[in-house]
């Protein structure tokens, strides 16, 4: 039978004579055969399919070794022997090489026809050393494919226990050379398969052996991070991840980024690697994995591997975005390394050019989800640009092609870049020892204390978040100069562009300290706040006037030494000048425009009832507390406890324990009473301001027509509301006869909106002032401040007077912005800490016009009451921050007016409202710089961009080596942590359990924070 077949297919019959004879052989393979001629086909049907000359012998060779294997099963398997086999895949066959894939073909059609006979379990040892061997040799992708088909069809042939860890590992190994040269598209398809049908191999092997899979990606890893010059593994290695369990990856990744064995090279190198595999098309988790070693990396503060692979990839990660089939985790990636690079603009700007023609292919590829890609990423686009304002050359045709897609808010951006940064990645991979010390969840930045220099630091605090200021400072073009102003802008830019949890502004200390401030020792914060505003002022008003008198600009050290040198004196001494930088057209400075308000004060002589007046700006309201007041209101506990001892123990000037110890128990038993609401508010202090006073006595006014000292009325009014308006109370008095400055601690109510009386231009005080007779029984500041003696000489003024004035007075509406809290006994001594709330989230509240007389109080009791529920239900819990030297947290309205009733030493001491817009009359708020509002934040100058780029990548150098030399004694060494109290147990000013800053405990002895 074999010889006919022989020359059958060797002859020139015609194609459908010599089948028609097959078919006969193949039909007689039913009948009984000897062992000999079953022999001779078997092997002549291996030769016609391995050896044939064309596919018409191929295909009788499977057609008939088939049809007699089926029925003569024990003589094939004696045929196909293990010598048979060994020498096949140790020799090959014939002209065949043993590698050729044509020899695998044969054996997987072989065992199919063995399939459910003893002879494969026998083959199984065989197969599987050989199978070993072959992988060890590094076949092409074609030969794997077709032995992972064999191996995953006869799962008793894959290696086992050790052999089987050397055999995935080997296989991976395997991956590395997993080449394609083909340019075709058929050529990659097949390629890919080829890719495809191995990993899943290795999958099944994963799955079954347990064993074999950190093996095997520890030798992944040991390939992907070699730092060999001449070997670059394939990217078909990609096609493995999508493999490994994603429950894996927090113990993968942490035991990678926290082994000390792995060199940065290496770590750089796998990290590479890993971002080329976004380009292998059928991998899913690529990104997944990615992002999860760039987090890792980030919780271990690496921060040089992390920069050095963003600025080497983000370009190839961009261009990945081109291709459709690998777009979304490209992006996903892109993503991540670019909200997360926030130290500098390098990364972003290296894509900026290829922005534009994106968007045009995306727009028009026609694609189903194109769209929605499109929206992702202007969403990112916008982040970016928000995050690196400031290049109008750069992003205006972006803006241009984007612009008709929608964009996130502020508050959603900020949150992306807060929760994306390097130093706010979840430490979970780290141990204790490597916590980062990033920005709080806040996104603020708190400031170092230099040594008893909360006084400066609470000060910074709310000038930053007084919005309006902060935004014309970071719009003034100062480069090259060393002024003060130079030191504010640089300080507020880094406040809202570094990655520091704290920065520590001591070139500010220096150039704002005054003279008479005694270095590292507590000062008053009021005073240092006055003496800064003058200081910027003169220095505006100095640069000014040295700019038009010279005829060529001087250099920059010039005039910062005649600025440096500038006399300070007060905001009222000082003539305006234009400055060609923040003027608004009027002369007036930034610190005048802000912050100045002016003040009409009218003295009338009660003998001849002659007038003077005269007018005067200020930047500031003192407002005393009167003595009356407590008689009025009664005596909160605090007040109560200071004056009930005897002479010159109540005082605290860093004295006696008998003093602390007085004040300690008039405090403690504070605390245990429940918060009762304060008799004192703001409105009220405001009012005492502005009632009349009656001089006389020691204090007689010296009248020029009566040529002689008479009594006299005083009324003060103000004439020019400031944009921001800053009140100081006046907490600190002088006891003459201790020689000391007493604190005064009653519990004032601070209300989120008041409205400050404001007396027309052109409206002589004379009638206005005649209103507000001591007889006048509606408001308490006029029951305080004239003399009784008066009551009887005030009533004959008439009625048209009093009338006259009914419609004098403007209530200007102001919102509550920030407020600096005293914690201690004295100003020598204690904490300083701040409140600042959000300045857009004023923006809602707007008031409406109100005339007012002086018979009505700066904030009446109804209304009082309505806007400070207004001003409750409106204040979010993200609106308020409480700013604690290096420590910023989230805190609430509620917070801030409970805090004296809380702890009372903690006292509100300086506060700062903002005026409301008022319907109906012009808005002061508008895009110019030259307004007293800016619409948003000014672009980021070069010269404050870079210096904010230099030192966060200082602060990621300084985190990188911090961890590491912490990871070098994390194994020997053993930490405990104490964890921190609550805030509702110790006030916002402590330090520590024994309270704070001399201020905020109950058992200190006038003690200093430092």
């Amino acid at each position: 039978m074999d010889k006919i077949l022989e020359a059958l297919v060797s002859s020139s019959h015609p194609l459908t004579v010599k089948r028609a004879i097959v078919k006969k052989v193949m039909e007689a393979a039913e009948k009984e055969v000897t062992e000999e001629q079953c022999q001779a086909l078997y092997h002549l049907t291996t030769r016609l399919i391995l050896l044939g000359e064309d596919a018409f012998q191929r295909q009788v060779g499977l057609q008939v070794q088939e049809a007699y294997a089926r029925y003569h099963r024990d003589e094939f398997a004696r045929f196909f022997s293990k010598e048979y086999v060994l020498g096949l895949l140790q020799q090959g066959y014939g002209s065949l090489d043993h590698r050729d894939p044509a020899i695998l073909d044969f054996l997987h059609g072989s065992l199919r026809l063995l399939i459910s006979c003893p002879a494969v379990l026998e083959l199984a040892p065989l197969l599987q050393t050989e199978v070993l061997r072959i992988i060890c040799e590094r076949p092409e992708p074609a030969t794997c494919a077709k032995l992972a088909t064999i191996l995953m069809d006869f799962p008793q042939c894959v290696p086992r226990e050790k052999a089987g860890v050397l055999f995935c590992q080997q296989l991976v190994r395997t991956f590395t050379y997993f080449n394609c040269p083909a340019t075709e598209e058929r050529e990659l398809r097949e390629y890919v398969t080829q890719v495809t049908r191995v990993s899943v191999l290795l999958q099944g092997i994963w799955k079954a052996e347990l064993a074999t899979l950190l093996p095997s990606l520890q030798e992944v890893f040991a390939v992907i991070s070699s730092t060999d010059p001449s070997f670059e593994p394939s990217i078909a290695l990609a096609s493995l991840v999508q493999h490994i369990p994603l429950q894996m990856i927090t113990f993968l990744i942490k035991s990678l980024t926290t082994d000390q064995n792995v060199k940065d090279a290496s770590m750089t190198q796998a990290l590479c690697r890993m971002i080329d595999w976004l380009s292998w098309p059928l991998a899913n988790h690529v990104d997944t994995w990615v992002i999860a070693l760039l987090k890792g990396l980030a919780a271990v503060q690496k921060f040089t591997i992390l920069i050095d692979v963003t600025l080497l990839k983000i370009e190839q990660v961009f261009n990945r975005l081109w291709y459709p089939i690998v777009r979304q985790g490209a992006l996903v990636v892109l993503s991540h390394m670019l909200l997360s690079f926030q130290h500098s603009p390098e990364a972003f700007h290296l894509v900026v050019p290829h922005i534009v023609p994106l968007v045009k292919s995306l727009k028009n590829d026609g694609l189903p989800n194109s769209k929605t890609f499109l929206l992702q990423f202007a969403e990112l686009v916008h982040c970016m640009m928000y995050q690196y304002s400031g290049f109008p050359d750069l992003y205006d045709s972006i803006l241009e092609s984007i612009k008709e897609l929608p964009k996130p808010n502020e508050e959603k951006i900020k949150f992306v870049l807060n929760q994306s940064a390097w130093t706010s990645q979840s430490n979970s991979f780290a141990s204790g020892l490597l916590k980062i010390t990033g920005k709080s969840e806040t996104g603020k930045t708190g400031l170092v204390n230099l040594g008893n220099t909360c006084y400066m630091n609470s000060i910074i605090q709310i000038l930053f978040m007084a919005t309006d200021f902060r935004r014309h400072v970071m719009s003034l073009h100062l480069n090259g100069s060393n002024t003060l102003m130079k030191k504010l802008q640089l300080l507020f830019a880094f406040l809202a562009h570094t990655q520091r949890a704290a920065y520590s502004p001591r070139s500010f200390l220096e150039g704002s300290r005054p003279s008479w401030f005694t270095a590292g020792s507590q000062q008053d914060c009021s005073e240092y706040l006055r003496f800064l505003l003058d200081r910027l002022h003169e220095e505006e008003k100095t640069l000014s006037a040295f700019q038009v008198t010279s005829p060529k600009p001087e250099p920059a050290t010039t005039s910062a030494e005649t600025l440096n040198n500038a006399v300070s004196q007060p905001v009222a001494d000082m003539p305006s000048h234009p400055d060609p930088v923040a003027a608004n057209g009027d002369g007036r400075t930034l610190v005048e425009r802000m912050f100045g308000g002016r003040l009409s004060t009218a003295i009338r002589c009660l003998q001849c009832h002659s007038l003077s007046e005269k007018e005067e700006p200020f930047t500031d309201l003192s407002l005393a507390f009167c003595p009356s007041m407590s008689k009025c209101h009664g005596p909160t506990d605090e007040h109560k406890s200071s004056s009930s001892v005897g002479p010159c123990q109540g005082a605290v000037n860093g004295g006696s324990e008998s003093s602390e110890g007085s004040v300690k128990e008039g405090a403690g038993t504070r605390m245990e009473k429940p918060v009762v609401e304060p008799t004192l508010s703001v409105p009220d202090l405001v009012d005492y301001f502005l009632a009349p006073e009656i001089l006389e006595n020691e204090n007689c006014y010296f009248c020029e027509r009566c040529a002689s000292l008479q009594r006299a009325e005083k009324v003060m009014r103000v004439v020019a509301a400031p944009e921001y308006l800053i009140l100081t109370l006046l907490r600190f008095s002088y006891d003459a006869t201790c020689h000391v400055r007493r604190k005064i601690l009653d519990n004032v109510g601070i209300p989120p909106h008041m409205s400050l009386p404001l007396r027309q231009h052109g409206i002589s005080v004379l009638s206005s002032s005649s209103s507000d007779s001591p007889e006048s029984g509606e408001n308490l500041a006029k029951k305080l401040k004239p003399s009784q003696k008066e009551d009887g000489m005030m009533g004959n003024r008439t009625n048209s007077e009093s009338n006259d004035s009914d419609s004098e007075m403007l209530s200007v509406p102001y919102v509550l912005g920030s407020v600096v809290v005293h914690s201690g006994m004295s100003s020598e001594s204690g904490h300083y800490y701040s409140y600042g709330r959000n300045g857009s989230s004023t923006d809602g509240y707007v008031a409406h016009p109100s005339s007012k007389t002086l018979e009505s109080s700066s904030l009446s009791e109804s209304s009082t009451a309505s806007q400070e529920e207004m001003g409750c239900a409106d204040h979010k819990s993200t609106d308020w921050f409480l700013f604690n030297d290096s420590r910023v947290t989230f805190t609430n309205f509620e917070s801030l007016r409970n805090v004296t009733g809380r702890f009372p030493k903690d006292t509100a001491y300086v506060l700062i409202y903002r005026k409301q817009e008022v319907s109906g009359q012009p808005s002061n708020s508008g895009p110019a710089v030259n307004g007293s509002r800016l619409s948003g934040e000014p672009p980021l100058q070069k010269e404050l961009m870079d210096a904010i780029t230099k030192d966060n990548k200082l602060f990621l150098q300084e985190q990188e080596l911090n961890a590491r030399a912490r990871a070098l004694q994390a194994t020997a060494a053993s930490c405990s942590f104490r964890p921190n109290g609550s805030d509702d147990n110790e006030p916002p000013g402590s330090c520590g359990p024994s309270g704070g800053g001399g201020g905020g405990g109950f058992n200190t002895i006038s003690r200093l924070v430092f």
